[in-house]
């Protein structure tokens, strides 16, 4: 094999293993095909992948032979091969180079890499800290040219915005995005007309998964003060939006629970004389045969169970007492109900799958309270489905994350993006006849558990996940 030459699963692979230092493959033509971050940087993203030669990036050099040439000249000689690239709009850099073959199969590549010198040494500095930056797991950064055309991605961006980093590289933004209303594209080509943003706000969808980001943005300007790009940088915080949102909820519940404690005695009191009378005027009418006043009784006695129930549901949203924590098979909750949930899925033309996990972990909660929180959460689904449809229990378990997931799925019609955000709070119902605690009540019971319930719908359909830790046995 010749001393210049190597063979590799992936010559892509290798470049992007060379951490701070500057690399590209390029075919026999002499035009690049592929290159790491720290090259894109290097060169401030001015090239096109499958277009651009290596004449326009190194303009001393005229094609890949004459540089393998004085590269393996330089083997002999021990001196190194310095070349000028156009790496902005000042006089070229002066950069020591090397370059090699790859075998990719039956494809002939070579792989040019960059290593700093003299006055590029303090780009060197930049370049180490701009891949350190855009790879930073607790970023998204999005880069984009004057054209725009996205020239970078951080892995996290990518994973949010469910875009594909290679598919995507040197692409129009608006193709990357175009299943997405424009309105509503994460980023406009405003941008680089000045429109920008600080610390705004934006939710993001992705598949059933919501995000909650935190959104800043810049434009990029060379030595004459020309645009020559911009970047946005967002910050994942979901889980810090969620916790403001359940400190808003808890404080809300704990005020109404309260109240509740305090006059739900005296409202029970009257109540319990009030239904005492009327069952004996009840049944006085039904033995002297008075149908039409027996009806009217009867319509009472109801309403005043609704009542009763009413004041159970605020009982129950301050913390409940007598509770007992033990460790239990989350699947056997979730058989124990579903007789309950069959009955009442049948009056609806729904019908119940459950995907169970054999082995699941056991949490620590309170059977009783977590029965509940399925039968509400079930219940509601089966509601939704008006025209009939399947409800989907799902059971998972994130072994990495210590958490078993429970998913409840209805095909309904969903719930609208301007409504989710308010399901849980006090006394918001979208039902007639519903009191709108429900779901209240449920959020409370698994956030004492130490879990999490959330929920996500677009456009059909709506998912409940309720989260619970476990720990090892």
């Amino acid at each position: 094999m010749d001393k210049f030459r190597i063979t590799m699963p992936s010559p892509q692979s290798y470049i992007r293993s060379l951490g701070p230092i500057s690399a590209a493959i390029f075919d026999d033509r002499g035009i690049i095909i592929d290159c790491n971050r720290q090259f894109t940087a290097l060169f401030n993203g001015n090239f096109e992948i499958g277009k651009t030669p290596l004449s326009e990036l190194l303009p001393d050099e005229n094609n890949l032979e004459t540089l393998r040439l004085r590269w393996e000249n330089s083997q002999e000689t021990g001196e190194n091969v310095i070349v000028k690239a156009n790496t902005g709009p000042a006089a070229p850099s002066e950069i020591r180079c090397s370059l090699c073959s790859a075998e990719h199969g039956e494809r002939k590549m070579h792989i040019l890499v960059l290593h700093d010198k003299g006055v590029a040494g303090e780009l060197s500095l930049l370049q180490q800290f701009s891949g350190t930056f855009i790879k930073d797991v607790n970023l998204g950064v999005l880069l984009v040219d004057n054209e725009f055309r996205l020239v970078d991605v951080s892995e996290l961006a990518c994973s949010i915005l469910g875009i594909d980093r290679q598919q995507s590289i040197n692409r129009p933004m608006e193709d990357i995005f175009q299943s997405v209303p424009k309105e509503h594209q994460l980023v406009q080509r405003t941008l680089l007309d000045g429109v920008l943003v600080r610390n705004h706000g934006v939710s993001w969808t992705n598949n059933r998964e919501r995000y909650e980001l935190l959104m800043d943005s810049n434009l990029l300007r060379d030595e004459a003060g020309n645009v020559v790009g911009a970047y946005v940088i967002f910050k994942d915080v979901t889980n810090l939006r969620s916790l403001e949102q359940q400190v808003q909820r808890s404080d809300r519940l704990a005020m109404i629970g309260q109240i509740a404690a305090g006059t739900a005695h005296e409202i029970r009191n009257p109540l319990t004389s009030i239904k005492g009378f009327l069952q004996v005027l009840n049944r006085t009418f039904y033995q002297t045969g008075m149908e039409r006043e027996q009806g009217y009784t009867d319509l009472m006695l109801g309403e005043i169970d609704r009542i009763n129930e009413l004041v159970n549901e605020f009982l129950l949203l301050s913390k409940p007492k007598n509770v007992t924590y033990d460790k239990i098979d989350m699947s056997s909750v979730i058989r124990d109900i579903l007789p309950i949930i069959n009955n009442q899925a049948v009056l609806h033309n729904v019908t119940i799958q459950y995907q169970s996990v054999y082995q699941i972990p056991k949490i620590v909660a309170d059977r009783e309270l977590l029965k509940q929180v399925f039968i509400n959460l079930c219940k509601n689904g089966i509601e939704a489905m008006v025209q009939g449809g399947t409800l989907t229990i799902i059971e998972r378990v994130e072994y990495r994350e210590r958490k078993v997931h429970v998913e409840v799925h209805d095909a309904g019609p969903g719930i609208p993006a301007f409504l989710i955000d308010k399901i849980f709070d006090p006394f918001f119902t979208t039902k007639d006849s519903g009191t709108g605690l429900g779901l209240s009540v449920c959020q409370r019971i698994i956030h004492d558990i130490g879990g999490s319930i959330r929920v996500s719908s677009k456009g059909y359909g709506t998912t409940f996940t309720v989260s619970m830790p476990f720990s090892p046995s």
